[in-house]
């Protein structure tokens, strides 16, 4: 069977394309496993987290006793009362050694007996199993490590908090009480931050269970290097001549490494675009404008991933706010784990940290969100029905009229907000403008925000259209001296897309402003600049 990439669910390197997990695995064993710690895998949504476990079960094998479970097969019904839970863990660990035979030669049969018999017994109680499950640890031929996976799907249930602080009291005795090695749970949610679910009447009860999770700081995305490896298999077995590193480092600027939306790009150019109308050859298709076009097509996917986004935002209003600050604003976004939208946006994966700042994680998600925003917002934003009204002008002959693109903004604008002060054209230019521009190449066109250009002053909009591509600084005018400088530097981003043409919008409060565009050189450049 043929290799493919995948993005629903588990991935086998036997059957698909993927990074290899090797050096992951052994800096786990070596930093964390080795050394006895307790730890959270938390990630956000189709970060790899249950392939990586998966593999690291494999891995480990030949120096431990590996006990890997997933608690999203255990039902609700097992978490009805302390009774029940220890029933049914007994019961998976059952099914456990009963499918794997080298596990269960590896555990003493009669110590692992008397933990099944509690099963069978008049008093079903925790701290029972516990004193078993020591028994077990004590007597196993190589040390255990106890994995469990989707710890979220349990983390609302009272008896699993019982069960970390515990498991908890047992780690940190086990020179006395022999217990795992090590233990790793996976999910959304760090450990410390499953407190946020319980009720604030009940938060004091648990307080144990959260300050002994060493830090996992191992690297989960991907670097352009990985993903190049992985282009690299997939080019010898199809041989059409990719140009893997800049194809690798064209979707890791797209993706910045998140697992799923690495494996969404090269799956929507391997099985929709390559030998297609618009991309009749593989090698057309694995390129920057295949890239584009398969972007297109995911942003406009609806994804367990992106429905997962759009949840946690109307659940957490304080993260939504302080996205859209950074996206239409420019703020610049001290990096504190002690702010609650910061640390929420962190666990999701929705937002990392860069330079002492946060920032959005991926150019797709930025994307994404600035959709969801503008579909918000253009139910009631007058310039967008301006806008959508007049979409066919701006298009000819499948070129996108930038130039009368913002010709016709500046006219809108004046009309619309021309007498608002300083301080609402400061909050909301840029978004106004991104309104604006959204119907005119929805459907046909992409535009993103450049990240390295982004701040309160300066914002550069990259749009792609059909191909062709436009960059159009928007910024607040702060007097002539700063216009010539970000003219300046306006050029220089044109040579890094290597376009001699680019566009600036500047909202300026000088009462002596002269609204209109006018045409300017700039070196060799041309650059057309719109003041409003």
């Amino acid at each position: 069977m043929d290799r493919y990439f995948n993005t629903e669910g588990l991935c086998d390197p036997a059957v698909h394309y993927m990074v290899r997990l090797d050096d992951r695995l052994n800096r786990i064993k070596q930093s964390f496993i080795d050394k006895g710690k307790y730890f959270v895998i938390n990630r956000g949504r189709q970060y790899g987290k249950t392939t990586t476990l998966r593999a690291l079960a494999e891995y480990l094998q030949e120096d431990y006793t590996v006990i890997s479970m997933d608690f999203q097969m255990m039902s609700s019904a097992s978490f009805a009362d302390e009774a029940a839970f220890v029933v049914s863990f007994i019961e998976y660990l059952e099914d456990l050694m009963y499918s794997n035979k080298a596990t269960a030669e590896r555990i003493d049969r009669e110590a692992f007996e008397r933990l099944v018999s509690l099963k069978d017994s008049n008093r079903i109680l925790m701290d029972r199993m516990f004193r078993a499950l020591s028994g077990v640890c004590r007597t196993a031929k190589k040390p255990m490590v106890l994995m469990i996976d989707e710890v979220d799907s349990a983390s609302n249930h009272r008896v699993f908090l019982d069960f970390l602080a515990m498991l908890r009291g047992y780690y940190l005795s086990r020179d006395s009480r022999p217990i795992f090695q090590s233990v790793i749970l996976a999910g959304v949610y760090d450990i410390k931050n499953l407190k946020l679910k319980l009720r604030p009447e009940e938060e004091h009860q648990y307080n144990s269970p959260w300050n002994i999770a060493a830090d996992f700081d191992i690297h989960m995305s991907f670097s352009a290097d990985q993903i190049e490896d992985m282009l690299k298999e997939y080019e010898t077995e199809h041989g059409f001549g990719m140009d893997t590193r800049g194809v690798a480092e064209e979707i890791y600027s797209y993706t910045s490494g998140y697992p799923y939306l690495v494996s969404a790009v090269c799956k929507t150019l391997d099985e929709r675009l390559q030998k297609s109308g618009d991309f009749p050859s593989e090698k057309g298709a694995w390129s920057r404008e295949g890239i584009a076009e398969a972007v297109k097509i995911i942003l406009k996917s609806k994804t367990p991933l992106f429905d997962s986004m759009v949840k946690q935002l109307d659940i957490f209003r304080d993260l939504r706010d302080m996205i859209q600050d950074i996206l239409y604003r420019g703020e610049k976004i001290v990096f504190n784990p002690d702010t609650r939208s910061i640390n929420m946006g962190l666990m999701f994966g929705f937002l990392r940290q860069k330079d002492s700042q946060v920032i959005v994680a991926n150019r797709i998600f930025e994307m994404r969100l600035l959709n969801l925003f503008i579909a918000e917002e253009s139910v009631k934003s007058d310039i967008y029905a301006f806008s959508q009204a007049d979409t066919t002008r701006f298009v000819t002959n499948c070129r996108l009229n930038m130039d009368l693109v913002l010709e016709k903004f500046v006219t809108y604008f004046t009309e619309i907000y021309g007498k608002n002060d300083q301080k609402f054209v400061e909050a909301q230019g840029r978004k106004l403008f991104l309104l604006y521009l959204k119907p005119i190449i929805n459907g046909v066109g992409n535009y993103y925000l450049e990240a390295q250009t982004r701040d309160m002053r300066r914002t550069d909009v990259v749009v792609d259209y059909l191909g062709e591509q436009f960059v159009i600084e928007l910024k607040i005018w702060h007097g002539s001296e700063y216009n010539e400088r970000g003219e300046k530097q306006l050029t220089d981003y044109l040579d890094y897309f290597c376009l001699q043409k680019g566009y600036m919008l500047s909202f300026n409060f000088n009462q002596n402003k002269v609204p209109g565009v006018k045409e300017i050189r700039v070196g060799e450049k041309t650059i057309i600049e719109a003041v409003v």
